[in-house]
């Protein structure tokens, strides 16, 4: 048995009690040693956190004229299939894109307000983001390289969604559970979910008693040899 019934319960523990560190950690110790996303993917803001299921979205890079030529008809389209993806998002998904060269922005401001009016948990992204103040000003939690103007629109395209994304050897299914903070995003695969954040919360609550321990004098050795947590 688990304390979850429920998506929205699962997501209101984690963000109340745990953070990406143990949650790393308790994979780790099942042997996915490989779930943290690419380290420059980081908050636009620090106290920024998010949690959800990802909506995976394939970004491809295209040249200026890849609209007057070529076989695939999804390349003729503005943006390719990215209104559509982004129209597909579900309430507490993470529109979560891969697949090009971080040499421009794949997020923005109306794509934050959009993302909010299907009630997204936030946006993490294999590149930049752009129209940052606006971001902030909407508080939608948005995890990219950081703030670069460059768009998209000529030089990148969405060619698909709902589909396996990879980022640096860590490959995200759609519907995977996604969970970001200041120190990184890393990625939980549905198959091991259950047990990934019951082990994790028993982790984090152990954390807390050690941290008291040592806060009152307990040494580091002896404290981990008492209850394994460092």
């Amino acid at each position: 048995m688990h304390e979850w019934n429920n998506d929205k319960e699962l997501f209101k523990l984690i963000k109340k009690e745990l953070y990406t560190a143990v949650v790393g950690d308790i994979m780790d110790k099942l042997g996915y040693l490989h779930q943290f996303l690419p380290a420059q993917i980081r908050p636009l803001r620090d106290d920024m956190f998010v949690v959800g299921r990802a909506m995976t979205v394939l970004e491809a890079d295209v040249s200026e004229h890849t609209d007057e030529i070529g076989n695939n008809p999804i390349l003729k389209k503005s943006f390719g299939l990215m209104l559509e993806a982004l129209d597909d998002l579900k309430e507490d998904e993470i529109y979560v894109c891969s697949g090009s060269s971080p040499g421009y922005a794949v997020w923005g401001e109306l794509m934050s307000a959009r993302a909010m009016q299907c009630k997204a948990a936030g946006a993490v992204v294999n590149g930049f983001s752009r129209d940052t103040n606006g971001i902030l000003d909407l508080n939608f939690p948005c995890f990219s390289y950081g703030p670069f103007a460059q768009d998209q629109a000529p030089r990148g395209k969405v060619i698909d969604f709902r589909v396996p994304i990879r980022m640096d050897g860590v490959v995200i299914n759609d519907g995977d559970i996604l969970i970001g903070d200041i120190d990184g995003v890393c990625a939980v695969p549905r198959n091991i979910e259950t047990e990934v954040f019951t082990k994790a919360l028993e982790k984090a609550r152990g954390e807390k008693m050690v941290l008291k321990k040592i806060q009152e004098g307990m040494k580091a050795r002896d404290a981990f040899d008492k209850y394994g947590i460092m």
